[in-house]
């Protein structure tokens, strides 16, 4: 569909040239919606042109709309303030393009083609040493609705997942369960594998802490208590057995590995998440082993006295970076290099987003500048989307010392206050029970969901679960509420008779009210485009909130089924159901689904 900022362009253009004699591309010259404090739809802003009309801004302003509005009859009329020529299109304008869009609630998203760009989103990369928590949940909740925003927007996208099932922090969970778990199992636990896998986790770090305390009282400094403390030497003994493949390592670490699997699947599909492709650290370090020793062949990274090899990054305003330590074991930069390399391999990426917190900015500036320097030349297409960390009331999580949101309890929880509330409010009295689940499961899912999205991804965000549970305010229950209310009223169009068959014409007199609503989604396909481009499911939510304000302006103010004029009343029946089929599907992209009814 042809934008009309697109043709404004074009006639501004022309008019520069006719009236100034004046050389401007159409593609530099920025049409905007107006301003929220100036009346007008759209604002074309004429201060850079003066230099060529040698005139005042203002009749600048009036001169350029006087030729705008004389070759674009969408344009009704114009105002000038200042520099300002803000512009209002007929209210045909905003009927035929109604027209257009009325049957497609998927407006403004393009199905990506073999063509289109392919992106790589990386989320969740969950270590098999707990279960996940409210941390995670914002990853993964960002990651795929990232995802499903870079695809509306015409991008293949692959979503994968790198699991870090190997290293040291698995290691301290093995030792402790062979220390103090007596062979026990989830099953006999009666708990989540990750969660069991999780508990001996803390265990450890209680342990080492004692350990630490104990050798630091005989007289050894607190650093050298933490590098000799027994278990750590332990846990680390047990990384080295397992990297030269010790047969009683391995089935210990597949077995509780394979618990911790099966925990993360629960908590994915309760979540709604789902990955192309998984990968695994024990399958790809070697990899990046592989290219750290061809850099050191290459003199490219060097190697110490103690046989570690390292990345001297001083020339980037960085510092040296550890690649392999001095017994040959791998560190997270080795497998990162490695998997880099294996997924353009595989895919060809145009772009790879790497969905981590922002206390690993430093990794992805290494790792982009050593893929660099081993000559990879994709490795500027590596991008690390950095969000904030999630905090409570009582401040930071700790997984070591078992302080953390455990995610299922939380989403537990959520549904359980969707419950409490839909009961308060009774509106589901009456209704089979397991209607009546799926409604709270829906609110309680879009309620977490929408209230973490909502957030810059790179704010640091405070989550307050009463508070995102509320059926008022911006929240995802309120949005859910009007979509189902929408939903309500076409239910009573029906059961009223009206057909609509009749349909209307373009050529009535808007409400503003009406007019307002029509410009908003007019906007969304710019808005979609931006929250691709910045990688922000906030854009999104703040859209739908604002769309779903003006809708119940509308709502509590002008009739619809009831609405005596034939065709105006099945005009703001088709908004209305344009409306919550859109609300439902951009909702979409932020992963939330909407219930029947509420």
């Amino acid at each position: 569909m042809d934008r009309i900022e697109t043709r404004i362009a074009k006639i501004a253009a022309l008019a520069l040239a006719d009236l100034y004699q004046a050389e401007v591309m159409s593609n530099d010259i920025q049409v905007q919606p107006t301003r929220k404090d100036q009346q007008g739809d759209f604002t074309l802003v004429v201060f850079p042109y003066t230099r060529f009309s040698r005139r005042k801004p203002e009749e600048t302003a009036s001169q350029i709309g006087d030729y705008l509005k004389t070759h674009l009859e969408e344009i009704e009329r114009f105002e000038v303030i200042k520099g300002f020529l803000n512009l209002f299109m007929s209210d045909h304008f905003w009927l035929h393009f109604f027209k257009q869009i009325v049957s497609n609630p998927t407006f403004g998203q393009v199905t990506p083609t073999s063509n289109s760009p392919r992106v790589l989103v990386e989320f969740s990369s969950p270590n098999t040493n707990k279960p996940l928590h409210l941390g995670h949940i914002r990853n993964n909740l960002l990651g795929n609705s990232v995802s499903r925003i870079i695809s509306a927007a015409g991008s293949q996208v692959t979503m994968v997942n790198l699991v870090n099932d190997r290293g040291i922090h698995i290691c301290k969970s093995m030792i402790a369960w062979l220390k103090w778990g007596d062979g026990i199992t989830p099953e006999q636990s009666g708990k989540k594998g990750d969660k069991l896998v999780g508990d001996f986790y803390v265990m450890f770090d209680q342990a080492y802490k004692k350990e630490i305390a104990q050798l630091m009282a005989s007289g050894m400094t607190e650093e050298a208590a933490k590098a000799q403390a027994p278990i750590l030497l332990e846990a680390q003994d047990l990384l080295r057995r397992w990297e030269k493949d010790d047969p009683e390592v391995l089935q210990i670490w597949e077995m509780m590995n394979q618990w911790v699997y099966q925990g993360f699947d629960e908590t994915y599909r309760q979540l709604g998440i789902s990955f192309d492709r998984t990968y695994y650290e024990s399958q790809t370090y070697k990899l990046g082993r592989n290219l750290v020793l061809k850099g050191l062949e290459q003199g490219i990274l060097y190697q110490k006295e103690d046989g570690s090899i390292w990345a001297d990054l001083t020339d980037d305003g960085l510092d040296h970076k550890l690649l392999l330590r001095a017994d040959g074991t791998s560190v997270y930069m080795t497998q990162d290099l490695g998997t880099a390399h294996q997924r353009f391999e595989e895919y060809g990426f145009n772009r790879h987003i790497y969905v981590v917190g922002n206390e690993q900015d430093y990794h992805f500036k290494v790792l982009s500048l050593i893929l660099g320097r081993l000559g990879f030349d994709w490795s500027d297409r590596l991008y690390h989307l950095s969000y904030g960390m999630v905090e409570l009331p009582q401040g930071r999580m700790k997984s070591r010392e078992g302080t953390v949101i455990d995610a299922d309890d939380l989403i537990s929880e959520m549904i359980k206050g969707a419950e409490q509330v839909s009961g308060e409010l009774g509106k589901l009295e009456g209704f089979p029970d397991e209607e009546k689940q799926q409604v709270y499961d829906r609110i309680a899912l879009g309620a977490l969901k929408y209230y973490i999205l909502k957030v810059d991804p790179q704010k640091t965000m405070l989550f307050n679960p009463e508070e995102s549970i509320d059926f008022n305010g911006n929240t995802g229950p309120f949005l859910q509420y009007t979509y189902v209310r929408i939903r309500s009223v076409e239910r009573k169009a029906a059961e009223m008779g009206i057909t609509r068959a009749e349909g209307w014409k373009d050529d009535f007199v808007l409400d503003d009210r009406e007019k307002v609503m029509l410009k908003r989604i007019y906007q969304f396909p710019e808005i979609l485009a931006e929250a691709a481009n910045t990688l922000s499911p906030a854009l999104i939510a703040n859209y739908c909130f604002d769309l779903v304000k003006e809708f119940n302006h509308f709502y509590q103010q002008c009739p619809i089924s009831k609405e005596e004029n034939a065709q105006r009343r099945n005009f703001r029946l088709d908004l209305s159901g344009f409306i919550a089929g859109h609300l439902q599907e951009s909702l979409k992209l932020l992963g939330m689904e909407m219930p029947n009814r509420m």
